[in-house]
């Protein structure tokens, strides 16, 4: 609520009032003033009279052909000129902003986006420096919470929430694959039968994962349930029991990097597979993104399929 103090001068369009009396002031004239703003005489004079009236005090004295300014209208005339500096670094700042020389971005998304996220934000921030940067990851469950609650500015889901109050985007192809240890008896095999999974000891992602949920859905389409040996709460423990040799398991194609080869892991070549998925940007519904945000949302969509080629 703005101070009771000043709440009268919001009340009458003080800003083209002061517009017309710095001019007035500055020229000492009001026909000049009349002259420089484009506006007829009788304009500048009831300007004038209703800034005068809002003040509560003559502003300007005629004696003989000119005007000066009262001890009241001098004070006036230094506060409209700091009123017009405050604009102005206002202006500046939003033309900052507009240009992302500034500004902040809060990025929130899924923990099976931890590896692909860092690298898509990295290359933004380093075409934008000067716009401020924090990453939140979290599971599925405390995402949706954070996105009802509206407390970051952008999402990025890889299996959307299911609700007609958000706004989504796909930006990318997100493969979902079979992850397998380097030695396991399938690794070196062609075009595998889907059913095949069925008799492999399952890791899955924990109730409410995204991942889990694609996973069950899609045995269920092919009449088949998994051998479900262990759930676990995050992709690198389902890779630490993979390493272990306690099984396969269904999750991203970028879940540990760019290239699972490297951690010891190979993606088993299963008939359906990869399976088409992708990456989604997701806002509530009225939500006013910020500049950074928007700006992030063209980015990814140029650039990501650059940063994230198979």
């Amino acid at each position: 609520m703005p101070q009771l103090n000043i709440r009268r001068y919001l009340k009458h369009g003080i800003l083209p009032q002061l517009r017309v009396f710095e001019a007035s002031a500055r020229l000492g004239s009001f026909v000049r003033a009349a002259q420089e703003l484009h506006l007829a005489q009788p304009t500048v004079s009831v300007q004038i009279k209703k800034l005068s009236e809002t003040v509560g005090f003559p502003l300007f004295e005629q004696v003989g052909k000119h005007i000066y300014l009262t001890d009241a209208g001098q004070r006036v005339y230094a506060g409209c000129n700091d009123v017009f500096r405050a604009f102005s670094s206002l202006e500046e700042k939003l033309t900052e902003m507009r240009g992302l020389d500034s500004g902040h971005l809060q990025f929130a998304v899924t923990s099976t986006a931890k590896y692909f996220a860092p690298r898509l934000l990295g290359a933004f921030i380093q075409r934008y420096p000067g716009v401020e940067t924090s990453l939140q990851i979290h599971n599925r469950s405390t995402l949706i919470e954070r996105l009802r609650n509206n407390e970051d500015d952008l999402y990025m889901f890889a299996d959307p929430p299911d609700r007609q109050e958000v706004m989504v985007q796909a930006i990318l192809s997100n493969p979902l694959v079979v992850f397998a240890r380097g030695d396991h008896p399938m690794a070196g095999e062609k075009d595998i039968a889907f059913a095949r999974l069925a008799n492999e000891p399952f890791l899955i992602r924990e109730p409410g994962s995204g991942t889990r949920m694609v996973t069950l859905k899609l045995f269920e389409q092919h009449g088949l349930a998994p051998k479900i040996r262990m759930e676990l709460c995050t992709s690198e423990a389902i890779r630490e029991a993979i390493l272990a040799g306690l099984g396969v398991s269904i999750l991203s194609r970028y879940t540990f990097g760019l290239e699972p080869e490297q951690t010891k892991l190979v993606c088993l070549d299963v008939e359906g597979f990869p399976l088409e998925s992708h990456w989604h940007f997701v806002y509530p519904v009225g939500k006013h993104l910020s500049v950074a945000a928007r700006a992030f949302m063209d980015f990814a969509r140029v650039e990501a399929k650059n940063l994230f080629r198979p």
